[in-house]
């Protein structure tokens, strides 16, 4: 079972994390987020209901193509591809070349853990 751990936090902050890290002045713990959002609202948009199942079914069938993906999911091949696109920037979803040469989605966590502050996401420090 492999877990991305995902948290939320305002840009000031995630950026203020970021040269600190830089700076060698903090480490990133194994189990500390690896991917950003700076609102719950962002997060509840790119894993709203529908996504999560799409991030299950890419999970549990493997599609070799958006294709095949569109065809298994009912969804539009043109949605599905911004859908991904959006996924594979939070590092959510990998795009591999299939078997016969087109791109294929891939999930490579089985689960992700939300970790926020219950303050103000600017407040965040792990």
């Amino acid at each position: 079972m492999k877990t991305l751990f995902v948290g939320i936090a305002g840009y000031k902050r995630m950026k203020e994390r970021t040269l600190e890290i830089a700076r060698g002045e903090r480490k990133s713990a194994r189990n500390e987020p690896k991917i950003w959002f700076t609102s719950i609202e962002s997060f509840a948009r790119v894993l709203s209901d529908k996504n999560r199942e799409l991030l299950k079914l890419i999970h549990e069938q493997q599609p070799e193509s958006l294709a095949e993906l569109a065809e298994m999911s009912g969804r539009q091949k043109s949605n599905l591809s911004r859908t991904l696109k959006t996924m594979e920037h939070y590092g959510l979803v990998n795009m591999r070349r299939g078997p016969r040469g087109r791109l294929a989605p891939h999930v490579p966590y089985s689960h992700i853990k939300l970790d926020m502050n219950i303050g103000s996401p600017e407040l965040y420090a792990h």
